[in-house]
Order: C-alpha cells, then sequence, then structure tokens
C-alpha cells in the first residue's frame, strides 16, 4: 500500500529506476536483486528496498525482481500509461527541438497542440504538431482535455502567462523558462528547468575532484 507524504528525492529517484529497468529489459535481463539493480545505478540495496516500500511489495525473498513487471508497476506508479496531454507554449529553438526530438510518447504524454505569437510561426507543422496563435488559446483550452502545460517563452511573460493558464484550469507545468513560477493553489504542480543549475553542479564536482 502507498505511504502517504513520500519524500521528494524518492519521487525523484522513480524516474531513474524506470529508465534503468527499460535499459535491462532492452538487454534480455529478466530478473535482478536489489543488490545487482543498485550495483548498475550506483545505489545501494537498503536505499532500493526502502525506496520501493513507500508503494507496496516488490520482488520475492530469494527470487529478486522480475525486470518487466517491475518496469510496469514503476510506470503506473510514475502515471506513465495515463495518457496525459499536454501542448506547448512558445516555439522557437528551445521549443521547436524539444517537438522534434523529445520523445513524449515514451513517458506517457500525447502533445496536442503548440502556441506561439510569431506570424511566421503559426499555421505551420513540427514533427506531426501544429501551431496556433496565442489569441485561440483559450478557447482551445476550454474545448480539449490538458493536463500539462510546457512553457518555452521569454521570462519577462512567464509568470503572467502561466496565471492566465492556472484560470483556465491548467494544473501541471513544464517550465523552461528559467524563472521559479509559483501558484497559492497547491493542485498546481510546477516543474521547474534550470540547465545552470545542471551545469554548475558539473563546475562543482569538477572543481572538487
Amino acid at each position: 500500500m502507498k505511504k502517504e507524504n513520500i519524500s521528494d528525492a524518492v519521487i525523484r529517484r522513480l524516474p531513474r529506476y524506470y529508465r534503468q529497468l527499460t535499459e535491462l529489459c532492452g538487454r534480455g535481463v529478466v530478473r535482478i536483486s536489489s543488490h545487482s539493480l543498485g550495483q548498475e545505478m550506483n545505489i545501494t540495496a537498503s536505499q532500493i528496498r526502502q525506496d520501493f516500500s513507500c508503494f507496496g511489495e516488490f520482488g520475492q525473498q530469494g527470487y529478486g525482481y522480475n525486470v518487466e513487471e517491475l518496469r510496469t508497476e514503476i510506470g503506473h506508479i510514475l502515471g506513465v500509461d495515463k495518457d496525459h496531454h499536454l501542448i506547448m507554449i512558445g516555439v522557437g529553438n528551445l521549443g521547436r527541438a524539444l517537438l522534434q526530438n523529445f520523445r513524449f510518447s515514451q513517458t506517457g504524454f500525447t502533445v496536442d497542440a503548440a502556441f506561439d505569437v510569431a506570424p511566421s510561426v503559426i499555421g505551420t507543422v513540427v514533427n506531426g504538431v501544429s501551431i496556433y496563435s496565442m489569441d485561440t488559446l483559450e478557447e482551445y483550452i476550454r474545448s480539449h482535455n490538458i493536463d500539462v502545460v510546457v512553457l518555452t517563452i521569454p521570462q519577462a511573460v512567464a509568470q503572467e502567462t502561466a496565471s492566465r493558464l492556472i484560470q483556465l484550469g491548467i494544473h501541471g507545468f513544464w517550465n523552461f523558462t528559467n524563472v521559479e513560477l509559483s501558484s497559492p493553489n497547491p493542485d498546481v504542480k510546477f516543474e521547474n528547468i534550470h540547465f545552470a543549475d545542471s551545469l554548475l553542479t558539473l563546475s562543482y564536482r569538477i572543481a572538487n575532484r
């Protein structure tokens, strides 16, 4: 049974488990122990067992984990099988690169549409996704069931745009604006992506190796 108040650290390890198990499936591995999985991921076996215990009982004593079954279970916990629907706002260099190269479907998301203000972009199609004018955003959201909005827009309009979308009922944001977005509504969830944070983390590790 799932425990309440699961830590953010555990939640952030789940995609790593899912990715590793997907790789193991691709290599034809049928079963694996927590010790072997830990060696693959540089995580202790006890940490793995503790993380999994937050969501129920996985594996069998003396057998370990069935890789495909565990991957399916973790995928279900992550919502990969929910078929979430998203739209993108901002189809500049970053937005276009995400549409062209990121495999949204492998993480359980369908990209329904994208929106921009540039006349040269509006009316075009990127990797099968139609680009619409921001003037039609409200009408589109009201007539479609959208779970998540990807924001790849300038910082100056980031919070204003997010607030506008929250008023339209959007509760999930994948935010690439480099602004820490927020909302007083606890049901609204932000995943704020800061590329510089990752690079600075690498800088620290290199400087202190």
